[in-house]
């Protein structure tokens, strides 16, 4: 078919494209000729054609098979069905119970046709408009957020400012990831690229556009144009496609909304994009063959070659998206040779003309240098009326050599599948009789044959040492030298081996006779009683046999185990072998001659109602594979796209791959300057209409961020200005202390030097309450100075006392350090110096503030105290500035602050878990780890034990999921909003945390959490809450990793060290009782 013919019958097409894919959802038939059937006896009218399926699928229980090959029929030649297996189960519609459901389907498809007939717009079309309203809804109501949503922009421009030479993001507009994922895969292809940025509308519709596509798509072509030029060359992180995204919205009106298939919108987007460039191709093309670059870049070429009730055709087809089923296959090269013959094909290589069997294969004739696959992971559940997505392991290589599926390589193909064929068959038998080998035996339980030839082995090596496993166990008298009986003397001698029941000693002992009433009943001992005897074997043994039987044996197994690993060897050496010439059968130079390699992996993450979609895309620059998910862009591996894309692993799994013809590397290749030679970055790639648009939209980002400067700036200001009031006002009551001071004559205390200000003891080393850290402290101080005092032969100056004072309290400190704390308890919580010990602080910080502990004013009053007090402080005075760096100084001590926060934080969060107060909790716990991560950061000893904080937080969200899910299910409106507050306002939000690491016990506890929700698709329930349950799962699935802003962190209250030491040493060892899960 010609591209003119192609476009003149492009509008009747798809309607009837249109209405074959409603008859094939509602019935779940894919017969395309049935279904073509359908259409022709009931005139086009959905509710007949629903009818005649099912009364078709009354009468004739087995559907003809030669039906389903006819390709010569007229439909949609761009989009068609290629690949998919036969599947005549129709969904009976017509039984007693399901008539209402059959009176409104067919309301439902009366209307939707006459809404066609009405407006022109097909469902496809208004199934795009509805998610793009709801996009644009989203949009406008995420301007009402709170900035406790994890998706809001950050207010700081700084950290929405793009990096050099980094991608730009998309924004997620609301439920709009499916857009961003394809958008990146399309923008990267840098020819693709290339004719969006320098496409100009036609001439003669720059006034005033003929019809309703060119009303469309025009304005649409330059909002892609716009936000292509903003990906180029923009500032930002991330640009905001709200436009391009209002330009489709505005195309239908609807007012439902869904989440998008990528499939179905790329769809759409490449035809829009192919009739805007063919408006532009006709009018350039000056009586030759126009040339749409959309058809020649996406769009190739396939023959059908088949036979239909023994008639031979050859028909050529059209494609873009080539579709490949998933289930049931282990690679992309098996569903393409699946998607390439389909039915019996045998005749298809004869020459009998009246043959009845039927079939077609399909082969290439042209392919388009971007090959893209559509991998339907998608499937229709008959028994619960609902789709489900296929999570099965799909493999597809980053080379794909497509010169087995050309029609120029027809007849070498069709040898090499036949040898496949054979090999496969031989293959199926080699498994068969392995299996016998590996699996051997007649009962439910079977073992590989070696081993049982080898147990049997042992068996007759092992020596006997008994003749029964019971005779030597003496009845009549209980171990331990007891003097009473059991039996009677006379009947436990005739008790014998020959004459124990099979059941066994038990049974032998019911039926003996009861002892006689002069006879004393011993105590049962069960441990004793039931005690072997010493020489018993520990495995059966042979009970009779020669050493002449022994020899036989022994060498008759011998043999026969050798055998049976020679011939399991040789099994598995065949089966290798044939495996590996199937791998290589098109591994020759000749084969490899069509090479196409992955450009970008299209992932879906969810259930097949609801999910998050991103894309990877390799950068042949860069030479690695880049993820775009969203705003987020960042540097990937192959491994992780494997791990994403094949399947089988959580719920995610490639939905689409784009691959690019190897030898056009125009494709990707970057712009160079004609004159110069040089490449053409940034702006300098952009026409002078869309430089002048980029260079607006920096303007205008430039401005924010340097308003956001002077603000900040501004308040910079006025703290500055805030904190010199209040030093001026500190430095009035100094002066009026002192003049107080000097008028009393008792006082000996010296004035404050003029530099006391930065040596004040850090927060949590001089607190006014008499109970809190400072009194602990100050009476560690005090044993220092009593105990080096004591330890002196003789009177010291009070320098030397300091100095024996100081190493007394080191050593003490430095043996709690490199002491083993027992679970619950942590030393560095008692004493900041332990914290610096372990960490291996600088000998001058150590120093420094050893101290400031001993220049505390608040020492005891005694007059060695005071005058060690005196020493210490006019040491600190002595400390020139160059001799201890002062900012390094408050970072360590700023870090032993964060380390008590962080502890106070855990405990709280603990306390609060263990109380089941969940809700409260999980802002401690989120906290406690964010906090306590950035402190590992600079050292293993810095925070605590990061897995058993990121236990109780993953528990946490478990739990409020748990019970939000419990609310949901109720179905009481007020439990119902409850449950859907929780996880709106705490759990969504926290998800980001979860993924941002790639902790695989976080990664699965996010995939429980909506594995939860996602398990009420398709379930019956009120619309009310089917209604808020569309309106949040969008929410749960398609969050972001990146962070913006948050809920504030609670306000914690002050401990003292003892009170400190004492409730987290308490709440740590109850949790060595009780398991995180509560069990």
């Amino acid at each position: 078919m010609t591209v003119e013919q192609n476009v003149l019958q492009q509008h009747s097409q798809k309607h009837q494209q249109t209405l074959l894919n409603q008859l094939r959802e509602v019935t779940g038939t894919t017969d395309i000729q049935l279904l073509q059937q359908a259409l022709q006896v009931s005139h086009g009218d959905l509710a007949e054609a629903v009818a005649f399926l099912t009364e078709k699928k009354a009468k004739v229980p087995q559907q003809d098979e030669a039906t389903y090959y006819q390709t010569t029929q007229v439909g949609n030649d761009r989009y068609i069905s290629v690949g998919s297996q036969a599947d005549t189960n129709v969904i009976d519609l017509t039984g007693d119970d399901k008539d209402d459901l059959q009176r409104a389907i067919a309301l439902s498809l009366e209307e939707s046709s006459r809404a066609f007939r009405e407006t022109g717009i097909t469902d496809e079309e208004q199934a795009i408009s509805r998610v793009l309203e709801a996009s644009i809804a989203e949009n406008k109501a995420s301007l009402k957020r709170t900035h406790t949503e994890v998706w809001s922009d950050s207010p700081n421009p700084h950290d929405r400012k793009r990096m050099e030479n980094c991608p730009v993001g998309l924004k997620n507009v609301g439920n709009t990831c499916w857009f961003s994922a394809v958008i990146q895969s399309l923008f990267n292809l840098l020819e693709f690229q290339r004719l969006v940025l320098h496409y100009s509308p036609p001439a003669r519709v720059q006034d005033l556009p003929r019809n309703q596509k060119e009303h469309r798509n025009l304005p649409f072509m330059q909002e892609l144009r716009n936000l292509f030029s903003l990906m180029v060359g923009s500032k930002r992180k991330y640009v905001d496609p709200s436009c391009a995204v209002e330009i489709l919205k505005d195309a239908f009106k609807s007012s439902e909304s869904q989440q998008q298939d990528v499939s179905e919108f790329t769809h759409k987007l490449l035809d829009w994009l192919e009739d805007a460039f063919q408006m532009k191709a006709e009018e350039d093309r000056e009586g030759e063959k126009p040339k749409n670059p959309m058809v020649e870049l996406f769009y190739g070429r396939f023959l059908a070659v088949g036979v239909l009730e023994g008639k031979k055709f050859e028909n050529t087809e059209m494609f873009g998206q080539y579709p490949l089923q998933v289930n049931g296959f282990k690679d992309l090269h098996e569903c393409l040779e699946a998607a390439m013959i389909e039915g019996e094909i045998e005749s298809l290589h004869s020459s009998a003309e009246n043959s009845a069997k039927s079939g077609q294969e399909h082969w290439f004739t042209e392919l388009p240098p971007v090959l893209t696959f559509e991998l339907s992971r998608f499937e229709f559940n008959q028994a619960l009326g609902r789709p489900e997505k296929i999570h099965s392991k799909l493999e597809f290589p980053s080379m794909l050599y497509m010169d087995r599926y050309m029609d120029r390589n027809r007849e070498i193909t069709r040898i090499k599948r036949e040898e496949i064929r054979r090999l496969k068959e031989h293959l199926t038998l080699l498994q068969q009789r392995l299996e016998r080998y590996l699996s051997y035996g007649s009962g439910p339980k079977r073992f590989p044959l070696a081993d049982v030839l080898q147990y049997a082995m042992e068996f007759t090596s092992s020596k006997p040492v008994c003749t029964s496993p019971v005779g030597d166990i003496d009845t009549s008298a209980p171990p331990g030298g007891t003097t009473g009986q059991l039996l009677p003397a006379s009947s436990t001698a005739e008790q014998g081996p020959s004459s124990t029941p099979p059941e066994g000693l038990a049974l032998a002992l019911a039926l003996t006779p009861a002892p006689s009433t002069q006879q004393r009943v011993s105590i049962h001992k069960p441990f004793t009683q039931s005690r072997l005897p010493p020489d018993l074997p520990m495995h059966p043994a042979p009970r009779h046999i020669t050493e002449e039987e022994l020899r036989v044996l022994e060498g008759c197994l011998h043999r026969w185990r050798s055998e049976v690993e020679n011939d399991t060897r040789d099994l598995q050496g065949s089966i290798s072998r044939i495996h590996r010439t199937t791998e290589l059968m098109y591994s020759d130079k000749s084969m490899m001659q069509v090479p196409y390699r992955l450009h970008a992996v299209l992932v879906h993450e969810g259930q097949a109602n609801a999910g998050h979609y991103w894309a990877y895309i390799y950068d042949p620059h860069q030479r690695c594979w880049m993820k775009y998910n969203d705003i987020s862009v960042t540097k990937s591996s192959w491994e992780e796209l494997v791990r994403d894309s094949f399947g089988g692993y959580r719920n995610a799994s490639a939905y689409c791959l784009m691959y690019i013809n190897d030898k056009k590397p125009f494709l990707i290749e970057e712009e160079f300057n004609k004159e110069t030679g040089q490449m053409l970055s940034g702006l300098d790639k952009l026409p002078p209409d869309l430089k002048a648009y980029v260079k607006e939209d920096n303007g205008l980002f430039d401005k924010e961020m340097e308003e956001w400067n002077t603000l900040q700036a501004r308040k910079a200001q006025q703290e500055k200005l805030a904190l010199a009031v209040a030093t001026a006002a500190t430095a009035v009551v100094a002066e009026t202390t002192a003049t107080t001071t000097s008028s009393q004559p008792m006082s000996t205390e010296p004035s404050t030097p003029d530099n006391s200000a930065p040596q004040q003891d850090p927060e949590y080393m001089e607190q006014p309450s008499p109970t809190d850290y400072s009194r602990h402290l100050q009476e560690d101080t005090e044993r220092a100075i009593s105990k080096a005092a004591a330890e002196q032969q003789e009177e010291r100056s009070p320098e030397g006392l300091l100095t024996a004072a100081i190493k007394v309290e080191y050593t003490r400190l430095l043996r709690f350090a490199q002491e083993d704390t027992a679970p619950g308890s942590d030393y560095r919580l008692q004493h900041v110096i332990v914290y610096f010990i372990q960490n291996q602080a600088p000998k001058k910080i150590l120093e420094r503030t050893l101290l400031m502990q001993f220049a505390d004013r608040n020492l005891g009053f005694n007059e060695r105290c005071k005058s060690i007090m005196k020493v210490a402080r006019a040491k600190l005075d002595l400390i020139k500035p160059e001799e201890i760096n002062m900012e390094e100084y408050e970072m360590w001590h700023q870090d032993y602050r964060n380390f008590r926060e962080t502890t106070i934080f855990l405990m709280i969060g603990l306390e609060l878990f263990q109380k089941k107060s969940f809700v409260e909790a999980l802002m401690y716990l989120i906290y406690s780890y964010q906090y306590n991560r950035e402190l590992l950061v600079k050292g293993l000893y810095r925070g605590h034990d990061d897995e058993l904080i990121g236990l109780y937080r993953r528990e946490c969200l478990l739990k409020l999921n748990e019970n939000a899910a419990g609310m949901f299910e109720s179905g009481e409106e007020p439990e119902v909003s409850n449950g859907l507050s929780i996880m709106n306002e705490l759990v969504v939000p926290c998800i980001p945390l979860l993924l941002v690491h790639d902790i695989e016990k976080d990664l699965l506890s996010v995939e429980d959490m909506r594995n939860r929700w996602c398990s009420y698709l398709g379930q019956e329930m009120e619309p009310n809450l089917q209604e808020k349950l569309t309106d949040f799962l969008p929410k749960l699935l398609d969050c972001s990793t990146e962070i913006k802003s948050f809920h504030d962190p609670p306000k914690l209250p002050t401990y003292s060290t003892l009170e400190l030491v004492e409730r987290y040493s308490r709440v740590m060892a109850s949790l060595s009782r009780v398991p995180a899960d509560g069990r």
